[in-house]
Order: structure tokens, then C-alpha cells, then sequence
């Protein structure tokens, strides 16, 4: 594997050292705090892997509704 050598102040290394746990490196740790968004279709493919009950299915659809109507959440310009 290719590797890049950077430089970083010591707040910034700090930071960084408070998040890294035993057996992981640097790498892991940044990985794990900047990877990509999970787009839609790792999403669903998720869902087909999960199976929920209706009942959770049924709060999820009341929480998306509840967000959905939240006033905060509505923009007047």
C-alpha cells in the first residue's frame, strides 16, 4: 500500500491521539472520521439485509413525519 507522509501541529496531533484506540493507526482513525457519506443504494442495500418488524417500521414512518412537520425545520424567506 502507498503511503503519504504529512505534517500536523501538536493541537492537531492531540485531536487525533484522543480518538486513535489500542490496534488502530492514524489512518484508521481518520478514515473513520471523514468517510464518505452512504449514498441511497447502500441504504437499501442495507435494508434487504436488515428485517424489521412492523412496529419499528411504523416509528420510523411517525419519526420521518414528526421531522418532517417540525416548524424549526421549515424556511421562510
Amino acid at each position: 500500500m502507498a503511503v503519504k507522509t504529512i505534517t500536523i501541529d501538536m493541537t492537531a496531533y492531540t485531536l487525533l491521539s484522543r480518538r486513535k484506540r489500542p490496534g488502530e493507526s492514524f489512518s484508521d482513525v481518520i478514515k473513520a472520521t471523514f468517510r464518505p457519506e452512504p449514498t441511497v443504494r447502500e441504504f437499501r442495500e442495507t435494508l434487504k439485509r436488515v428485517r424489521l418488524d412492523r412496529e419499528t417500521i411504523d416509528a420510523i414512518e411517525r419519526q420521518i413525519r414528526r421531522r418532517r412537520d417540525d416548524p424549526a425545520r421549515i424556511v421562510k424567506l
